[in-house]
């Protein structure tokens, strides 16, 4: 090992150490959403990213048929990037945004799976106070039960976007119920908000010509991401923490989670390495198509 790969791996160490030990200091002050202290990282789960309920959108929706061919995307994702995380994960599609290009040291959080009661104001409050802007991939379900979420994330200045009805797979439905998961969510997000969402990520990051072109045919863009936080799998504040500080660079997409099971890492996380993105001056933005 040479001199400065010895001094490579010394960094890395030291950075995780860090992390690790600001995050007990975190623990003790970060309320969590129901006004107690966070009780802390918890022990791994090996549970994937967990879906919705599992109700599916209007049964008169399903008989839609499939979309035309697609027309030009929206986004054009950077070649060469891939989305490799979570169960199901299809091979990285050209159509598919993972990291964009930019000039600067913007990057680009992303939080799926909500809104949620408790974790999606403990994001927003975390976000608010350090002037971020992030993108939100929504499940109509969740979405449908608690629309003042919705609306107090467009009005703190973040992207409401679509992440299916129901979380399923879409590469295992019909085209009509693909159109109707994705189509379901668009309207009642334009019902909430005003404006239909221009931006959709599939669960599990999973998409086919037939969902892609259905996607398309709705008005979207579809996002994977660059860096998985790996928040799904609760692997502890720290580890989530240092993931996201580990593999960022300008232009990546990253993946994290507000809803889908139980987020107070993320919270926690989030509360730590952000104020540090800033500092090493990225500068966090919600996607724009």
């Amino acid at each position: 090992m040479d001199g400065e790969q010895r001094t490579n791996t010394r960094r890395t160490v030291l950075r995780a150490a860090v992390v690790v030990g600001a995050l007990a200091a975190v623990r003790g002050l970060f309320p969590s959403g129901d006004g107690a202290p966070d009780a802390g990282p918890r022990q791994p789960s090996p549970a994937p990213e967990s879906s919705a309920a599992a109700a599916g959108p209007p049964p008169s929706a399903e008989q839609a048929g499939p979309a035309s061919g697609p027309g030009p995307y929206r986004l054009r994702p950077m070649a060469g990037e891939t989305s490799r995380s979570g169960p199901g994960t299809s091979p990285p599609h050209p159509d598919v945004a993972f990291q964009l290009s930019t000039d600067s040291r913007e990057v680009f959080l992303t939080f799926d799976d909500g809104p949620h009661p408790a974790y999606t104001p403990d994001v927003l409050r975390i976000l608010r106070r350090h002037g971020a802007r992030a993108t939100f991939f929504v499940i109509g379900e969740n979405a449908v039960e608690f629309p003042g979420l919705l609306r107090a994330i467009a009005d703190d200045g973040h992207a409401v976007a679509n992440h299916t009805w129901s979380h399923p797979q879409l590469t295992t439905l019909p085209p009509g119920a693909v159109r109707s998961e994705l189509g379901h969510t668009s309207d009642l997000i334009e019902d909430v908000l005003g404006t239909a969402p221009d931006l959709a990520r599939a669960p599990y990051g999973d998409w086919d010509e037939p969902s892609l072109s259905i996607c398309n045919a709705l008005g979207m863009s579809p996002v994977g991401w660059a860096v998985d936080s790996q928040d799904w799998t609760m692997p502890g504040a720290g580890n989530i923490a240092y993931t996201v500080l580990d593999q960022l660079r300008p232009g990546a997409i990253v993946l994290s989670h507000d809803g889908g099971g139980e987020r107070g890492q993320t919270v926690e996380a989030l509360a730590w390495y952000l104020p540090r993105l800033l500092d090493e001056g990225y500068r966090p933005v919600r996607i724009e198509p």
